[in-house]
């Protein structure tokens, strides 16, 4: 589903649009067996043949000739800490406070989810170090908690704050005990000459048997492919504050190497560990965010 950035603020609260967001995507879901109903069939799983028919839904079945049983809390254990980074360069491009803006909807949409599951969710909100963390739980109450957190985020102006998403990711796998999923909406700019310690980090979170989602958040026309105009511009390091005046054609190529080679050697390491590596663009909406958890999701059954 694509939503414009720019009107996300006066679409109307985020538990609203993560709704919106959720319900559409399952619908569009042709392969599937929720296909054309509500998202409470995410609430259902198809019937095993030989078990009790004591929990078959009977009104699901008069729906789509399949038998599902309801499921309840106690047949799903999934624990999923998102990790949301919110240092400066996560409000580029400035007009949109887009990769932030995006992350807050994506994070609410997949909240929503897991909630729908009866699953556990936590949110913790980063820059420098941990700035919100909220428990892991799967009551309604406390989902309500998590979309008033995001709501309050999405209305801050942007901060002065440098991301130091290796030592926050060093801290959630110290902190968490039981096996779980994390999931990571980060632009990941931190320090890119120095990746070992950002690799170190992710690393650290699968030695403890977790597994990892990391949405590589990103506006990739100007980021990647550093389309801009052929006219002056004055850059600014959204983090440090350094300007640089400067025509994109005479930076383009080094800019494009070195930003790629960061992609590439990120990408490879993720492969290496066995994390999952989600390219998250900000112009192609957030289906590719909700299919890439259902297909972890899936696997962690």
């Amino acid at each position: 589903m694509a939503l414009d950035l720019t009107k996300a603020r006066e679409y109307g609260n985020i538990e609203f649009l993560a709704r919106q967001m959720v319900e559409g995507f399952i619908t569009g879901l042709h392969k599937s067996p929720f296909h054309g109903f509500s998202v409470e069939f995410a609430e259902h799983r198809l019937y095993n043949t030989g078990e009790s028919t004591r929990h078959v839904d009977w009104k699901v079945y008069g729906k789509t000739d399949r038998l599902y049983t309801k499921q309840y809390e106690e047949e799903t254990n999934l624990r999923c800490h998102l990790l949301l980074d919110t240092s400066s360069s996560m409000y580029y491009p400035e007009k949109t406070n887009g990769k932030i803006t995006f992350s807050i909807l994506a994070a609410a949409a997949l909240a929503y989810l897991l909630q729908k599951q009866r699953d556990a969710v936590s949110l913790t909100t980063f820059s420098e170090g941990v700035e919100v963390q909220l428990p892991t739980r799967s009551t309604a109450s406390h989902i309500h908690k998590i979309f008033l957190q995001l709501q309050q985020l999405l209305q801050q102006p942007k901060p002065n704050r440098k991301s130091s998403v290796a030592e926050v990711i060093h801290q959630i796998a110290e902190q968490v005990h039981r096996r779980s999923l994390v999931v990571i909406f980060s632009d990941m700019f931190d320090d890119i000459e120095n990746s070992d310690k950002l690799f170190s980090a992710l690393q650290h979170l699968k030695h403890n048997r977790h597994e990892v989602l990391l949405f590589h958040v990103s506006d990739r026309q100007t980021e990647e492919e550093f389309a801009f105009e052929e006219r002056p511009y004055e850059f600014i390091d959204l983090e440090t504050g350094e300007r640089v005046r400067v025509q994109p054609g005479q930076v383009r190529d080094y800019y494009r190497s070195a930003i790629q080679k960061f992609y590439y050697d990120l990408r490879m390491k993720c492969n290496q560990y066995k994390i999952d590596f989600i390219e998250a663009d900000i112009s192609q909406g957030f289906d590719p965010i909700l299919s890439a958890y259902l297909v972890k999701r899936s696997k962690m059954r």
